[in-house]
This record gives C-alpha cells, sequence and structure tokens, in this order.
C-alpha cells in the first residue's frame, strides 16, 4: 500500500476524531494529497485536497468542519473531523490526486469511521 489511512473508529454525533494518511516521502513530496470516502451503497467523493505547498479545497458538505494538515517532516497528511453527523459514516481513504482529477495509486483498505450513538 503506497498510502496507508488510520484512525478511524466509533464516534458520537457531535464527536470528532483525526484520521492520519502515512506515505514515503518520494511519494509525499511535492504532490497533492486528497482525502477520499465512501459510505455504503454510495460512490466514493472526494472530501478534501491539499497541495505540497498547503492550499486546501473541501467538498461543501465538509467545509468549516474538517481541516486538511500535511506535516513535511513526517511525510502525514491528516484530516481532523468535528462535529461529526451520522451521514459521515463511511471508509476513509486517501490517494495523490493527478492533475486530472484521477487518483495515482490503487485503492488501500481505508480506515472505517462510524458515527453512531
Amino acid at each position: 500500500v503506497q498510502l496507508q489511512a488510520s484512525g478511524g473508529g466509533l464516534v458520537q454525533p457531535g464527536g470528532s476524531l483525526r484520521l492520519s494518511c502515512a506515505t514515503s516521502g518520494r511519494i509525499f513530496s511535492g504532490n497533492v494529497i486528497g482525502w477520499y470516502r465512501q459510505a455504503p451503497g454510495k460512490q466514493r467523493e472526494l472530501v478534501a485536497t491539499i497541495t505540497s505547498g498547503g492550499s486546501t479545497v473541501y467538498a461543501g458538505s465538509v467545509k468549516d468542519r474538517f481541516t486538511i494538515s500535511r506535516d513535511n517532516a513526517k511525510n502525514t497528511v491528516y484530516l481532523q473531523m468535528n462535529s461529526l453527523k451520522p451521514e459521515d459514516t463511511a471508509v476513509y481513504l486517501c490517494n495523490v490526486v493527478l492533475d486530472n482529477g484521477y487518483v495515482r495509486f490503487l485503492w488501500g483498505q481505508g480506515t472505517l469511521v462510524t458515527v453512531s450513538s
């Protein structure tokens, strides 16, 4: 697996989680990294992206609740998720985002986030 997502779990509505996406320096450096999610029975959707310079873009459904960041020293991208809702329940995955919008690598297993009381 080229990028390893971790940090998922069970959280109550309104709670918070921080996901991590770790990779090698060769992959991390200079690339746009994106967090995606796939809920049961639904298509995979892009949640947020971050460029090598730190510029970010968010899906409307998570804006103002989620924050993407990167630690260049650790070759890791984070997704801080606050005010979680049941509809945020999904497998969260990360990948390198290419200029054409496609991703660079085959998908890993991701990390499951379940928001439920």
